[in-house]
């Protein structure tokens, strides 16, 4: 009798102790809320990050944002940063942020060209004109293509997101992501255009990396742990789980997206193994490797884009990934 009364006393103060407060988190986004950060969204709205003692908060980013500078001025803890050239950039300027894990394998940068027209291969691609690209595009995978397979800077046009002149020219290709672009050319002009991935012809830098500040990881790695394991978990049940807490929440923040806009970006990434490929499928989502920030360094270098005497391992640290988190939840 007195082990119970014991127990039920040892229950009720249990019960009446607070619970354990999470740690506030802000995480920037570098664009409007869609797929290509949907295992972040479904962290948060399914309740992995809150496991791992974390309450996120994701602030969207959009064409007038800059995440980056935010980061640095210490209004966010973590950043969705684009493709790696912006923390080479950010090493070489000796700025203190750093990528601690990569969720892309593969850039979703993609060429787009018209079926029928000649333009079907990606050897057929340099005789394409005109080429539209954004201004970011030409001092860095632009400058790619040229070295590597000789496109031309005459044929360079303008593109602002507008894909109309693309889909009146036959003879045009046209970058895009390939979670988006796509969609909207085959709605908007009735035709399915090729796809050609850069990352499947060499243009192979990680994309969509975690970047944080150099003090949080020296000050608090345990916080940047939790973020990057449960992130990388948000991405395997984004992708292989129910996804429809983490897309109600892409569409709470931006309304104007359709589930069949949603639905096309999920297979996308997964079609093109954007995600879960390479090192990944052994190290798990977020993967990172010495050798790849190398190789792709070299490449930027000849380029022009990044100086050769920049040290940019500055860049990067592989302290948090590479563990296989994750791994069990790939469908078998």
């Amino acid at each position: 009798m007195r082990l119970a009364t014991l127990a039920a006393l040892a229950g009720m103060i249990a019960l009446a102790e607070p619970a354990l407060a999470l740690d506030k988190v802000r995480f920037g986004t570098n664009w409007l809320a869609d797929p290509a950060a949907g295992g972040f969204f479904q962290a948060a709205a399914d309740g992995t990050y809150a496991k791992y003692g974390l309450d996120v908060t994701i602030v969207p980013g959009g064409p007038q944002s800059n995440g980056g500078l935010m980061l640095l001025f210490g209004k966010l803890e973590f950043f969705m940063g684009g493709d790696m050239i912006g923390n080479y950039l950010s090493a070489e300027a000796k700025l203190p942020l750093i990528a601690v894990a990569a969720e892309f394998q593969k850039s979703p940068q993609v060429l787009m060209s018209h079926p029928g027209v000649g333009l079907d291969k990606w050897a057929d691609l340099p005789a394409a004109n005109p080429d539209y690209v954004g201004a970011g595009a030409i001092n860095t995978f632009y400058a790619w293509l040229r070295i590597a397979y000789g496109f031309s800077d005459d044929n360079i046009r303008p593109y602002n997101f507008n894909s109309a002149p693309f889909m009146k020219n036959k003879m045009a290709i046209q970058q895009g992501y390939v979670t988006a672009e796509p969609y909207e050319i085959e709605k908007q002009g009735g035709f399915k255009p090729n796809v050609f991935l850069l990352s499947d012809y060499g243009y192979d830098t990680y994309s969509t990396l975690i970047v944080t500040r150099n003090e949080i990881v020296d000050k608090n790695p345990d916080l940047v742990q939790r973020f990057v394991d449960a992130s990388a978990i948000g991405w395997y049940h984004y992708l292989y789980g129910d996804n429809s807490k983490g897309n109600e929440l892409i569409k709470t923040d931006n309304p104007d997206i359709s589930d069949d806009q949603i639905a096309f970006s999920v297979a996308e990434m997964k079609k093109y193994g954007v995600v879960d490929s390479g090192d990944a499928l052994r190290l798990g989502i977020g993967a990172m490797t010495d050798t790849r920030w190398k190789g792709f360094f070299d490449k930027m270098v000849a380029t022009g884009m990044i100086d050769a005497r920049t040290d940019y391992k500055r860049a990067y640290t592989l302290q948090f990934v590479n563990k296989g988190v994750g791994l069990d939840l790939r469908p078998k």
